[in-house]
């Protein structure tokens, strides 16, 4: 299928989820990140959820996250050059909702791309090799670029669907990691 077709389907299938399965899956999910990785004393990057378009609840992520000492920064759009700019997450006062409805912090510390230990990555859909479809406005793909090259990308995935995707192009940088309800894949790069 082609992105937007890929989008149309998994915004569906996110719509069908009852709100006792979309907290069960982010549950899951949240367990399988911290029991593989090791994120104690490391610098990540966590997307807040868009709460209308059904996305994992990560603030599960970032409760445990500052529990075990990870620093965490959020990101922050910026719509008129289409990138995103990272602030470190201090406190629930530093939110609010941007134009598309996602919390980000309206100041703070900025942390430079290249400073990420991780970057935990939203998703729709996914392929066999890592490829992500987003929401298209290719925000994290020009963020990811910047990054390290010992960066791990984790992708977030509500489902256990990997899908073929008949329209990548050459800006679409694929993930190291995608960890599901009930799995994590690791793409061989």
């Amino acid at each position: 299928m082609i992105k937007q077709e890929l989008r149309s389907h998994f915004k569906q299938k996110r719509i069908d989820l009852s709100p006792v399965e979309l907290e069960r899956k982010s549950e899951m999910i949240c367990n399988s990140l911290f029991s593989k990785f090791q994120l104690s004393g490391k610098t990540i990057s966590l997307f807040l959820p868009i709460e209308g378009q059904k996305e994992i609840n990560t603030y599960t992520i970032l409760e445990k996250g500052i529990s075990l000492d990870v620093k965490i920064a959020l990101p922050k759009t910026s719509p008129d050059s289409a990138n995103l700019k990272h602030i470190l997450y201090e406190s629930q006062a530093q939110l609010t909702l941007n134009a598309y409805g996602i919390p980000e912090p309206k100041e703070g510390i900025v942390i430079k791309p290249n400073q990420f230990d991780f970057v935990l990555v939203p998703l729709l859909a996914i392929d066999k090799s890592g490829y992500r479809i987003g929401y298209g406005k290719g925000y994290y793909d020009r963020f990811l670029k910047k990054c390290a090259p010992n960066c791990i990308f984790i992708g977030l995935h509500l489902f256990e669907e990997f899908s073929e995707i008949e329209d990548l192009n050459k800006y679409d940088i694929p993930l190291n990691y995608c960890i599901t309800p009930t799995q994590i894949i690791h793409f061989d790069k």
